[in-house]
């Protein structure tokens, strides 16, 4: 038995018989630590999205998971005076609910609030998905939205999964000769059965490799829940605080070196690199965490000094990780240029930070793809594509 991919469904006339301009959904928030940067995020790119030519629908998640519709204005979704913003601040209704269709034959997105008849919003023909972190940019909200026929931007279904759990990130990884550093994995029942064998189990790949190590969730972003850990008496605290925000945890060796930068980007003719970013040291802060990047707002170097030789060769390690994980639309990947000259990759991020002070859309900026142009792109990439398998 086959199977068929369904192909690109064109966007329907109007009742006149002239061509409509694309709908497209952004959503954003979600139930991940990553909530706040996820509105800011798609604040950013609600205020690029060119309204000519295509109409849009905001749709916020809640913390709890609850689809929301929101109010189309970009200046209440930004960090002000050290306060994150929330879907709950920005929804139109304190109950009311988004609902998207599930027959891939049809893509009306309703409306309803309890008491009240629901409300047809109009099709959605392609969803710019700007969820950080579980629960939307690890495959679950890819996956609705195959199932829905709906297409979207970015990685799909297993690329946003791999993308998003650094274990198996590294596995794939090293599948494809990429080089990484050393790291080590505390699964759940690892630690909820025996946490003395598990901690001796990192106090070992420590003294391997060397203290500090860094403690983190395995499927997070955004820096968050990340303890640098100098000996073993901080491990304890180290894994509740990443186990806070997922109960797998990874603990990474440290790399002397530069961090380095990388955009792909995916073109009509394939995937293609940014001129590289360096993440400087931050005086104020112990390695680049959350606050850094975001409150404090620690600036990046673009581009990075780097010679041409080391620049191609970022580049190309860059594509070759999109590539090895299977990712469509974007990336943005990050490394270690270690002190013997060569480069360690740490990850990628299938839907890196769109904020104005991320260091995706800097380095398509000084790479010759302004802000405005990069989100259409993004937007007509999925367009192009199938739902399905492809």
């Amino acid at each position: 038995m086959s199977s068929q991919t369904p192909s690109p469904r064109p966007v329907p006339a109007t009742s006149e018989g002239e061509p409509r301009k694309p709908r497209v959904a952004v959503v954003f928030g979600g139930r991940s630590s990553e909530h706040a940067i996820s509105v800011v995020t798609a604040g950013a790119v609600l205020r690029a999205i060119d309204r000519e030519k295509y109409d849009v629908l905001p749709i916020g998640i809640t913390s709890d998971g609850r689809w929301a519709l929101t109010a189309d204005e970009p200046e209440r979704m930004a960090i002000a005076n050290r306060r994150l913003p929330t879907v709950a601040g920005l929804a139109e209704s304190a109950e009311g609910s988004v609902v998207l269709p599930v027959d891939p034959g049809n893509r009306e997105v309703v409306f309803s609030e309890p008491g009240s008849v629901p409300k047809a919003l109009g099709d959605v023909d392609v969803v710019f998905p700007m969820l950080h972190g579980p629960y939307g940019e690890d495959g679950t909200l890819q996956g609705l939205l195959e199932l829905s026929g709906v297409p979207y931007v970015g990685a799909g279904v297993l690329a946003s999964a791999v993308g998003m759990d650094k274990e198996y990130m590294k596995r794939v990884f090293v599948s494809f000769g990429l080089p990484v550093g050393p790291y080590e994995v505390i699964r759940p029942r690892e630690w909820e059965k025996d946490p003395s064998a598990a901690r001796r189990k990192i106090v070992d790949f420590a003294e391997e490799h060397g203290w500090p190590v860094f403690v983190k969730p395995s499927r997070a972003g955004s820096s968050i829940g990340i303890t640098k850990v100098d000996d073993a008496a901080g491990l304890d605290a180290a894994i509740e605080e990443a186990r806070a925000h997922d109960p797998k945890v990874l603990v990474e060796a440290l790399l002397r070196g530069r961090e380095i930068e990388c955009g792909v980007l995916e073109f009509e003719d394939g995937p293609r690199a940014s001129v590289p970013a360096e993440i400087p040291p931050v005086s104020t802060h112990d390695f680049y965490d959350f606050e850094a990047k975001y409150i404090d707002s620690a600036p990046g170097v673009v581009p990075a000094p780097l010679t041409e030789e080391e620049t191609l060769r970022v580049q190309e390690l860059a594509v070759r990780a999109f590539d090895a994980v299977s990712c469509e639309g974007l990336v943005r990947a990050d490394f270690f240029l270690l002190e013997n000259g060569e480069f360690v990759i740490n990850e990628v991020n299938t839907m890196p930070g769109f904020t104005p002070i991320s260091m995706y859309p800097r380095m398509w900026q000084e790479s010759g793809v302004g802000y405005p142009e990069l989100v259409d792109r993004l937007i007509q990439a999925a367009l192009r594509r199938s739902t399905g398998l492809r």
